[in-house]
């Protein structure tokens, strides 16, 4: 299996080879630039013996560290450890002088012959003979985590492509899990021989998170990156690998819920983005794995468990984004539906706005915001006439100016005089976040400013409209930032802004 990489090391290679039963022996031998050379020569026993000598040292290649006992056991573990057939090598070891003194032991080096590799892996065994234990321990010295497993998947595979795998999902995200430095892969092995360390094409970027090994024989020792790309065997392991860790993610929802939401905490943000990655190419095979924070069972819950939930004339989705769902319990927008005891999911992460966008609807039933647009209820509250209002809505919009888009009469607003939606378009969250990624394009949802027209403020804007209109102006300017405060978007001039409470006092 790739002799000729021999030579990346070896400047010159010999091969002293007798068959089994024969007489002769034959030498072979090469420096790897003009061709090679065969001829007879003298072996007491059958068998074959390379020898290769190594490069001399340049400035920046150490080929005597090939040499050196450490450098070959650490290349045995990583490439050849599962190799069926014992690897051997007389090593250097430290023991005891007999006649050494108990309170001051003297100690002499000697060598050994020595098995480097175990030889049968832990993923060709049966897993009832396979204990928890041993799986932790393989895991954690495999991958260097100190800490044991969430969870163990044991693959076994006949039929178009034979393989076993050995998959495991972390109890916690490495350090830099969630940086440009992770790489994601399996291991992959052909017969016990690691082909590749981190193979990117057995696992999509939805469930990165996954570690582990894959062995298939029916893989080529000899197969480069870019023929596995396109290889039919290993795109057939990658989607059995697919289903085998969805499935024992919905094992983990149904059976152990409290484990579920712990692995949801550490790479949920992971399936959210598989989601959304590729134009939802992978929302229908993780939308029912996404957990969402409930307004009314105040705890996470599956859009299943939301829908399952809803009224027979309940016609959406609802959901609300915000930092956290103290903030979200308090938005003015959500007051009507919580009043109706409706559940409205909250949505806290970055990429929650995206995500819904993607998922479009769930069973059948849409996304709708809580917070922008409307609600679409049967029993909605009578609508006010606009027309019965222009007046102070026009006024309204000529102090603000550009500072809005509209003013207009809201009608979800119960106990609170005004608030700021973006209406169907680009919401608030969505523009926080493309200005945080891409912030050149300069992207801006729109500003409406929704008014409880039987609210007291509005009773007092309309008085002082009527006797003083440019008092009635600065009303004006104190609804909007705090309707602008309530949606987390910024003040232009906070100092400015406590200047002009302040003087509405004089």
């Amino acid at each position: 299996m790739g002799f000729y990489s021999a030579f990346m090391v070896a400047d010159r290679i010999t091969v002293v080879t007798k068959k089994y039963g024969e007489a002769q022996a034959y030498r072979w031998e090469s420096d790897g630039a003009d061709g090679y050379t065969v001829t007879p020569c003298e072996k007491d026993a059958a068998g074959t013996d390379i020898i290769m000598h190594v490069k001399e040292d340049g400035e920046e290649e150490k080929y005597s560290e090939f040499l050196q006992e450490y450098t070959l056991r650490e290349l045995v573990r990583k490439y050849s450890d599962y190799i069926r057939w014992p690897i051997r090598m007389e090593v250097t070891k430290s023991r005891k002088k007999e006649d050494s003194p108990e309170d001051k032991p003297e100690y002499e080096s000697y060598r050994e012959e020595e098995t480097l590799n175990s030889m049968v892996p832990l993923w060709q065994r049966k897993k009832s003979e396979v204990t928890k234990e041993e799986y932790d321990k393989f895991y954690q010295e495999k991958f260097s985590d100190f800490t044991a497993p969430q969870s163990v998947v044991t693959v076994s595979a006949e039929g178009q492509v034979s393989y076993k795998a050995l998959l495991y999902i972390p109890s916690r995200p490495p350090y830099d899990y969630y940086s440009a430095d992770y790489e994601r892969g399996l291991q992959l092995y052909s017969a016990g021989v690691m082909i590749m360390d981190k193979c990117q094409d057995l696992i999509g970027d939805h469930f990165g998170f996954v570690k582990g090994v894959v062995d298939s024989p029916d893989l080529s020792l000899n197969i480069s990156r870019e023929l596995l790309q396109h290889d039919r065997q290993l795109r057939l392991i990658a989607n059995n690998i697919e289903k085998k860790v969805k499935g024992e993610l919905e094992r983990m929802l149904k059976d152990d819920r409290e484990g579920y939401e712990k692995f949801f905490k550490n790479f949920g943000r992971q399936l959210k983005v598989g989601c959304i990655n590729n134009y939802g190419a992978k929302k229908d095979l993780l939308q029912d794995l996404l957990l969402f924070y409930s307004s009314t069972e105040k705890k996470l819950v599956t859009l299943a468990e939301y829908v399952d939930r809803m009224p027979e004339s309940q016609k959406h989705i609802y959901y609300a984004t915000g930092e956290n769902a103290a903030v979200m319990d308090n938005l003015p927008q959500t007051e009507l539906l919580r009043e109706r005891n409706m559940e409205i999911l909250y949505l806290t992460d970055q990429a929650d706005q995206m995500l819904v966008e993607i998922l479009r609807e769930y069973k059948e039933k849409s996304f709708r915001s809580a917070v922008d647009g409307d609600l679409d209820l049967d029993d909605m509250p009578e609508e006010k006439k606009a027309d019965d209002y222009k007046e102070a809505l026009d006024f309204m919009k000529e102090a603000l100016g550009e500072g809005v888009d509209e003013v207009r009469i809201s009608r979800k607003l119960k106990t609170h005089p005004v608030c700021m939606t973006s209406g169907e378009g680009m919401s608030f969250e969505m523009e926080r976040y493309f200005n945080a990624v891409q912030p050149e394009m300069g992207m801006k949802a729109k500003r409406i400013l929704e008014v409880n027209v039987d609210h007291p403020a509005f009773a007092a804007l309309e008085a002082a409209r009527a006797s003083d209109p440019e008092k009635a102006k600065k009303y004006v300017q104190v609804l909007m930032n705090q309707a602008k405060l309530i949606a987390g978007l910024p003040i232009d001039d906070p100092s400015g802004y406590t200047d002009l409470l302040c003087s509405l006092w004089s």
